[in-house]
């Protein structure tokens, strides 16, 4: 589940006049997985990046902690 809010992002600007401009920051697709996916009932992966092993774990409080 994805709990990304784009309304989270916003940066204020003040004018001159100081009358405040408010900018909505655009954010950018990224390809969602869900842990349900990655993990198929297990609660360790190994991810192989650039040659290092590292290991992405569910805790017993339902967190992701990615170790190498």
């Amino acid at each position: 589940m994805n709990t990304h809010n784009p309304n989270d992002f916003r940066h204020r600007v003040r004018r001159s006049d100081d009358t405040a401009v408010r900018f909505d920051w655009v954010p950018l697709a990224v390809r969602t997985l869900s842990s349900n996916t990655l993990f198929q009932g297990e609660h360790e992966i190994g991810i192989e990046h650039h040659g290092a092993l590292y290991r992405l774990k569910i805790t017993r409080q339902g967190k992701l902690i990615l170790n190498k």
